[in-house]
């Protein structure tokens, strides 16, 4: 008569099999859940990405719009007088500064979507400088920039010009090295 041990019953053998399963399951769970932790956060960098591109987009798109007004206001001297809100010039100047707005823009928007860096954006605004439209555009807007927050890339942006300007006058031989020490952003 054969006797049968409780360990060699198939169902006692499936029991042990998944028991020792789970025990080598453990260890391998946290790794699969710092796996999806690793994912997630892979995720999360990629949608903040998105975001900021979305940004980006928008921005462009504001800017684009502006643009198209500015264009419009720069062909048509009834729509330049509507646009600017500088008294006391004539067609050809309002045109000018106008045009001078835009340029000035141009670079600020190309900064801010990641064309220029901030030395890039200080070199291009030093050439600006040199232009007697733009002086006077920036003289003749100085009004305006006071209202902008002082923490903002416009005040920052600002108080360079200024500085360049008035190295400018001081000294216009030498307006390739004008300008205050490089402090970006």
């Amino acid at each position: 008569m054969a006797t049968q041990t409780p360990a060699a019953r198939p169902s006692r053998i499936g029991s042990a099999v998944m028991a020792g399963l789970g025990f080598m399951r453990a260890p391998f769970g946290r790794g699969r859940r710092r796996r999806q932790e690793e994912l997630l956060l892979e995720l999360l960098r990629q949608l903040a990405l998105m975001t900021e591109e979305m940004r980006r987009a928008n921005l462009i798109q504001q800017y684009r719009l502006t643009v198209e007004q500015l264009d419009r206001a720069i062909d048509d001297p009834s729509l330049a007088t509507a646009m600017s809100t500088l008294t006391g010039l004539s067609e050809r100047q309002r045109r000018q500064m106008l045009f001078a707005n835009r340029q000035y823009g141009v670079l600020l928007m190309a900064h801010r979507v990641g064309v220029y860096d901030w030395d890039e954006l200080v070199g291009h605004l030093r050439v600006l400088c040199r232009n007697e439209v733009f002086a006077a555009y920036w003289a003749s807007t100085v009004e305006h920039r006071r209202s902008v927050p002082s923490e903002s890339l416009e005040s920052r942006v600002g108080l360079v010009v200024d500085a360049m300007l008035d190295d400018l006058r001081d000294d216009p031989d030498e307006w390739w090295v004008i300008g205050p020490d490089l402090e970006g952003e």
